[in-house]
């Protein structure tokens, strides 16, 4: 299956504006910046004059205004105390759309809030206000009732549990009441208790997965393969632990990975028929979809979980495949840690992330600096080529093969001249420039240039890969670009091959249907001819 995201999808995102019901713990977010140009006189640290102050929203409340943002119609339930701080939370939340009808403002009650100091977009600390959180009986019942009326109707209900106690006297009232929305999303730092919901999906982070199987965990300094090869190992243990359907792991760097152990990922979104975690040869998870995140500086990553988990439930609440939604869910994370602050991904601000990944193929002397930028990190460099005219899953399998082989995978794509050469006087059918947008728009691709040589040999003397790798169909004896590699100390990779999917025959076949119609339109314009 080719996923390809594009602004297509985006706007029947929010033309179908899918109800989503939240229901989790709510904090208020805060930024304190300012200028530090001494220490303070009682000890020796910093003292700061701050110069702005902006709150937003924290917890299942940002994964709320992230869904808005991204075109759902939320509902959302959970407390905050009736003080300033919880007033002001639930004032931000109208503001961005989202239902607050099911938001309990309690007296006496503290709203937790996480404060950063940061002076040149550094944080120097946090400050947390987290008042008690036990709740009475008659809080909690009205909880629940708010939870049951915002799922009403609801094509999904996401859980954001980040440790309040309110959730953990919900949970089993949640999973035996009627109602069940079609797709059921858990996002918990504490995922075992949630079994009993049977979620749809859930998206614990590496720490979290290793938690909910009792692993140690991939090393957050770990090769990127390691880490993703440490999903696979404890694939069934996840699925069996948590109960779902299908297990989203986020490796913050590293991207996402998907397991499913069904066709989980093709078709509208719906309750499924039997329970992922019963045990059988039939039935172990592996990996069907991952991404590759464009990570900015960590100090920048505040709520980019919230906005991955938003853009996965939007998408797939929306009737779209778990692949294509695991792709919007990537892209909505990596706008979010480019931007300083607790932040909020839009429908306009995928949009135009896809137009810079569309838009630019990059000049070659600009590409060359920064690869080098690359190496200088310690990353390692893979190259691929090829005309990619009409993308198919041939083209999608092995672009993902020869990205795992190296840390930064770079396509160069042939130009409609030496397409033509190559191909035929019908070739390219799709212009170069669309060619590169596609190619660009796929999660695993870090940069796309375009050339104009029948062979990659020129580019491969400018760039100087580590890797340079290749479909099965070729072997390295028959490539001028062997000895080219060889020559700049590189190692040539050939792919495995993927039968039955090359351009030639998805051509083949939509040429064949259109004869076939064409020849069934003129026996049918005979047949009306000869009626008297």
């Amino acid at each position: 299956m080719v996923t390809r995201l594009n602004r297509d999808d985006l706007e029947a995102i929010a033309e179908r504006a899918p109800v989503v019901s939240v229901v989790g713990d709510l904090l208020l977010d805060g930024w304190w910046s300012g200028a530090a140009e001494r220490i303070t006189r009682e000890a020796p640290v910093p003292a700061v004059d701050i110069s702005d102050r902006v709150r937003s929203a924290g917890g299942a409340a940002n994964t709320a205004v992230n869904l808005a943002a991204l075109g759902a119609r939320v509902r959302l339930t959970g407390w905050v105390g009736d003080d300033v701080d919880g007033r002001a939370l639930v004032a931000l939340l109208a503001d961005a759309g989202v239902d607050t009808a099911g938001v309990l403002l309690l007296p006496g009650r503290t709203t937790t809030t996480k404060t950063r100091v940061v002076v040149d977009e550094q944080v120097l600390m946090r400050l947390d206000d987290v008042g008690e959180d036990s709740l009475g009986s008659d809080d909690l019942d009205a909880l629940l009732a708010a939870a049951l009326e915002a799922r009403r109707g609801a094509a999904a209900e996401v859980v954001c549990d980040y440790g309040g106690s309110f959730l953990a006297h919900l949970r089993e009232a949640l999973a035996s009441a009627g109602g069940r929305p079609p797709l059921v999303v858990v996002d918990a730092h504490d995922l075992a208790p949630w079994r009993i919901l049977r979620p749809d999906l859930i998206t614990p982070n590496a720490r979290e997965a290793a938690a909910l199987v009792g692993s140690a965990g991939p090393s957050p300094a770990g090769a990127d393969e390691d880490r993703v090869a440490w999903v696979q190992a404890h694939a069934g243990a996840l699925a069996e632990a948590s109960g779902a359907a299908a297990v989203v792991v986020t490796l913050d760097r590293t991207g996402s990975v998907l397991l499913t152990s069904t066709e989980a990922g093709a078709g509208e979104a719906g309750a499924r028929e039997t329970d992922p975690g019963e045990p059988g040869p039939d039935r172990e998870p592996v990996i069907s979809h991952r991404t590759w995140a464009r990570p900015g500086r960590e100090s920048n990553a505040s709520g980019a979980g919230d906005s991955f988990v938003a853009g996965l439930t939007v998408a797939r609440a929306s009737g779209f495949a778990l692949e294509t939604s695991l792709d919007l869910a990537q892209l909505a994370a990596d706008v979010v840690v480019r931007r300083f602050g607790t932040s909020v991904c839009s429908t306009a601000d995928v949009i135009d992330a896809l137009h810079e990944r569309e838009d630019a193929a990059w000049d070659l002397d600009e590409l060359v600096r920064r690869l080098d930028e690359e190496r200088a990190r310690g990353k390692r460099i893979v190259l691929t080529n090829g005309c990619f005219d009409v993308l198919h899953r041939g083209h999608t399998t092995s672009l993902a093969e020869a990205r795992a082989l190296g840390d930064v995978l770079v396509v160069a794509v042939n130009d409609d001249a030496s397409t033509r050469r190559l191909k035929g006087p019908t070739r390219p059918i799709n212009p170069v420039q669309d060619r590169v947008g596609v190619v660009s728009a796929l999660s695993c691709v870090d940069y796309v240039t375009a050339f104009g040589a029948d062979t990659a040999v020129a580019i491969i003397e400018r760039l100087r890969p580590d890797v340079y790798a290749k479909g099965g169909d070729y072997v390295p004896e028959m490539m001028d670009e062997t000895e080219a590699v060889r020559r700049i100390g590189g190692h040539v990779a050939i792919l495995d091959y993927v039968k039955d999917h090359s351009t030639t025959l998805v051509v083949d076949r939509i040429r064949s249907s259109l004869a076939s119609t064409s020849a069934d339109a003129q026996e049918q314009d005979d047949a009306a001819e000869a009626l008297p």
